[in-house]
């Protein structure tokens, strides 16, 4: 494992901030400082500023409610609400799995384990969402949740300032249309992908804004009655699926 993947994984630093460590040569292995991104064997021994880096043998996993208005981010340049500003102290440092926009709302998870943040976010787990769009869903936006397509401009529906303009839309694992009144739609859908704004641009492409979009459940984690704004530890079962998960597809923490 490379060095300062080494050290996010069984500290409490990012990857980034384990580069300028080593970097500032704090870092050792097996006694020796080093100063470029070696790989870490196993039984070599690892020191930051002398003191002992032990693997990290156990995790832990939170279910956040997330509010509209919150950002998925530890700091914003602009002074907006971040999601860290209504966790306790002690979740400052756990990284999100996947995100979560601006206007979003629902079940957010996070650790204090990048490895599995990551295999997590990676994965195709079932995603279950509530929307309310505006507009009419049509039998072209059926077919497309029914088949999937490529947008060559999926720009509808992201950010501004988006480096990302085509998209890949595969199909929706279900889907079911609850109603309509006053111009809008709302729907329940599943998806397997957390593509970076995916469900409002598949909807934007069909020029249907959406308005609301909560998320509900993250494969057999939902929120339950968690209230909105507060937040959780993974139960028993829960955690028993996870290390099932992270067993069957090699996951090492």
């Amino acid at each position: 494992m490379r060095l300062n993947k080494f050290i996010s994984h069984n500290t409490n630093y990012s990857r980034r901030e384990a580069d300028e460590l080593i970097k500032e040569g704090k870092v050792s292995i097996n006694g020796r400082v080093v100063s470029d991104f070696v790989e870490v064997g196993e039984g070599d021994k690892v020191r930051i500023s002398g003191r002992f880096v032990k693997l990290k043998k156990d995790f832990t996993v939170i279910i956040y409610n997330k509010q509209k208005g919150e950002l998925v981010t530890k700091k914003d340049d602009r002074g907006r609400k971040t999601i860290y500003d209504n966790l306790p102290d002690g979740f400052s440092k756990f990284v999100s799995i996947g995100r979560l926009d601006y206007a979003s709302e629902g079940l957010l998870l996070l650790t204090d384990a990048p490895a599995i943040a990551t295999a997590l976010m990676e994965s195709d787990i079932e995603r279950m969402y509530y929307l309310k769009v505006k507009g009419e869903i049509t039998e072209e936006v059926i077919a497309a949740m029914r088949e999937g397509f490529f947008a060559s401009d999926a720009t509808k529906g992201a950010h501004a300032k988006t480096q990302i303009k085509s998209m890949e839309f595969k199909p929706f694992l279900a889907y079911s249309i609850l109603g309509s009144s006053g111009g809008y739609t709302k729907l329940k859908v599943i998806i397997n992908e957390g593509k970076n704004r995916e469900l409002r641009r598949f909807f934007g492409y069909f020029d249907l804004e959406v308005m609301d979009l909560k998320r509900v459940s993250f494969g057999r984690v939902d929120l339950g009655m968690l209230k909105d704004g507060k937040w959780r530890y993974l139960e028993p079962n829960e955690y028993e699926d996870l290390r099932d998960f992270l067993k069957q597809n090699k996951v090492y923490y």
